[in-house]
C-alpha cells in the first residue's frame, strides 16, 4: 500500500466535498426570494402620533398652568362663592368595568407609574387622593419623587395629573385606553 497516495487523498476529497456544497448554498440560497419586510410607513406613522401625542400633554400642561396661575390669584373665598365644589361619586363598578380589577377610591396605584412605595411618598406630602394629585403640579410630583431618593428621581411624572384627573372625574375608559397608547405611562 502506498501512504504517500493516500495522504493527497485525505486532502482532496474534503476539499472537493467542501467547496461542491459552498457552490450549492450559494446557489440554493441566491433562488430563494427576500424576506425582508419594510415596516417604514408603520414607523413613520408611529413617530407622527408620538409627536401629536406629545403636543396635545404640552397644550394640556399650558392649559393647566394659566388655570393654576388665575385660580391663585382669587381669593379662596371668592372662588368657594363662585364655584361651589361639588363632589364626584366614585363608581367601583364602572371602575372595574374599565379595568378589569377591583378599584378602590382614591388609590394613587391607579396611575400608570405609582406604585405602593411612591404612592407612600405622596401621602407624606398629604396627597392622598385623585382630586389632590390631579391639582399637584408636575414640578411638585417631581419633588415629591426626589424627596425619595436616587431610586424615585429616574420617574416620569408628567401625566400623573392628568390620569389621576381622569380617575377623579370617572372617565374610566378614557384612563385605560389612555394606559394602554402609553405603554409604561410614557409617550
Amino acid at each position: 500500500m502506498n501512504f504517500e497516495n493516500l495522504n493527497i487523498w485525505c486532502w482532496i476529497i474534503p476539499s472537493l466535498v467542501g467547496i461542491i456544497s459552498g457552490i450549492l448554498g450559494y446557489l440554493i440560497g441566491k433562488g430563494k426570494d427576500s424576506t425582508y419586510v419594510d415596516n417604514s410607513e408603520e414607523l413613520k406613522s408611529l413617530e407622527e402620533k408620538n409627536e401629536k401625542l406629545k403636543a396635545d400633554l404640552e397644550a394640556c400642561q399650558k392649559k393647566m398652568k394659566t388655570v393654576g396661575s388665575t385660580s391663585k390669584s382669587k381669593s379662596a373665598a371668592s372662588l368657594a362663592a363662585a364655584a361651589p365644589a361639588a363632589a364626584i361619586a366614585f363608581d367601583a363598578n364602572a371602575a372595574k368595568a374599565a379595568f378589569g380589577k377591583k378599584i378602590k377610591q382614591d388609590d394613587l396605584k391607579v396611575v400608570e407609574g405609582i406604585g405602593p412605595k411612591i404612592e407612600g411618598l405622596f401621602h407624606n406630602f398629604g396627597i392622598k387622593t385623585w382630586k389632590t394629585l390631579s391639582e399637584t403640579s408636575v414640578d411638585k410630583c417631581q419633588e415629591v419623587l426626589n424627596s425619595g431618593g436616587d431610586r424615585y428621581r429616574i420617574h416620569d411624572p408628567a401625566s400623573w395629573p392628568m390620569q389621576s384627573k381622569m380617575a377623579y372625574e370617572g372617565a374610566w375608559k378614557k384612563l385605560a385606553k389612555w394606559q394602554d397608547e402609553h405603554k409604561g405611562g410614557k409617550f
